[in-house]
């Protein structure tokens, strides 16, 4: 039996302003049968469609522009344990997919490995271009480049449920339900390096010489300035750099823009003083830096109008040890974390930002007393929301 999707509201009687359609035939030499709507579980009182269905039959992909996404257009999929099976809730596909912008297509590969959508994100070379996403499930759901405890237990809490976050076998997309299956995936991967698409910067500073900091996720490698020393064994991970607090920064182009949609940066810190910076932008705002008055930890990174403000902590982080430093924005709230806990937060309805160069260790426009003095290591940046 054959089966075609549709988006167009065909009688009129739908949900929304354009609902998704199914017609079936017993044969491919059969008349397709009169098209029947998906309902109300899938379709919604705005416009739904370009609906692409996987292989197997057993996932649905589409795109609405309902409320609760990440933009104005966002893709989602929802799935069923058989051909004969009811669909179940759609899913958003998080900001993987899913920008502050219009995702209003979704192709997939036959052998399901890869992805290819319509996006209106920042990057392209037009209006809305094309972009190849490998699928691979997110194991590290706190952003430190492993699979740990949290992880494991995370699993257990989510077990026998439809955790999406957890549900990774079988791949790609799992089988709706959190088990065995699962929790061997996490088991196998413990303390291992595991592959995170939605990396899309990490500096390790593991380098033993040279002007150079390499991007071991992406192309954004950092030209560093000032005769900064390399500490190969002195960072908390591995290898780090210390900067003197004169002249010494990094400096490459934009890994990401923060006024696209949600996204997370973490860095391991041990110093620092008042009015330094950790990561900023040449012209605009910084993300992670010390209160000029305080020494506490703080991000200018904000929303435009009236309501705009610096969201302050009250953690002071230069007493001479590590800490783990990081700023999160999940398209509604602010949220700065030291050491895996929030130490501060508020609503912001977006973030404001040029996205036109980027600093570790020092401020914009590289002013005296923003240079960053102690160490840094392990800087991560993620275009999705990671919770220590």
């Amino acid at each position: 039996m054959g089966c075609h999707s549709t988006s167009t509201p065909l009688d009129g009687g739908g949900y929304g302003s354009c609902d998704i359609y199914v017609a079936k035939r017993d044969t491919v030499s059969s008349p397709w049968r009169t098209p029947v709507n998906l309902g109300s579980r899938i379709n919604s009182n705005q416009t739904d469609g370009n609906p692409q269905i996987s292989d197997d039959g057993l996932r649905l992909f589409y795109s609405s522009n309902k409320s609760g996404g990440f933009g104005q257009e966002d893709l989602y999929m929802v799935t069923r344990e058989t051909v004969n099976s009811t669909w179940g809730n759609p899913v958003n596909m998080g900001p993987l997919f899913n920008t502050g912008g219009r995702e209003p297509s979704i192709s997939i590969c036959p052998k399901a490995c890869t992805m290819f959508i319509c996006s209106a994100r920042s990057g392209g070379v037009g209006q809305c271009d094309i972009w190849e996403i490998p699928i691979a499930s997110i194991l590290d759901f706190d952003g430190n480049g492993r699979v740990g405890e949290l992880e494991i237990n995370t699993v257990v809490e989510q077990w026998h449920t439809d955790a999406a976050e957890c549900d990774v076998a079988p791949a790609p997309f799992g089988d709706g339900f959190v088990d065995v299956q699962d929790l061997l995936v996490f088991s196998e991967c413990v303390s291992k390096g595991v592959y995170d698409p939605t990396l899309v910067a990490h500096w390790a500073l593991d380098e033993t010489e040279g002007d150079i900091a390499y991007d071991s996720a992406g192309l954004n490698d950092v030209v560093v300035l000032g005769g900064a020393i390399w500490l190969p064994n002195g960072g908390h991970v591995d290898g780090a750099i210390e900067l003197d607090g004169l002249d010494d920064c990094l400096i490459a182009d934009t890994p990401l823009n923060p006024a696209d949609g949600p996204f997370s940066v973490f860095a391991w810190i041990n110093g620092g003083a008042a009015g330094q910076a950790i990561i900023s932008e040449p012209a605009g705002p910084d993300w992670l830096s010390l209160d000029p008055k305080t020494g506490c930890l703080m991000t200018e990174l904000t929303s435009a109008g009236r309501g705009a403000s610096l969201l302050l902590s009250q953690t002071n982080i230069n007493d001479g040890n590590w800490h783990r430093v990081g700023f999160v924005w999940d398209g509604g709230f602010r949220m700065l974390y030291v050491d895996g806990v929030v130490v501060s937060s508020d609503m912001q309805s977006g973030l404001v930002s040029p996205g036109n160069g980027f600093y570790i260790g020092t401020g914009k426009a590289m002013a005296p007393g923003t240079y960053f003095e102690g160490l840094i290591d392990d800087v991560r940046i993620y275009n999705r929301v990671v919770r220590p």
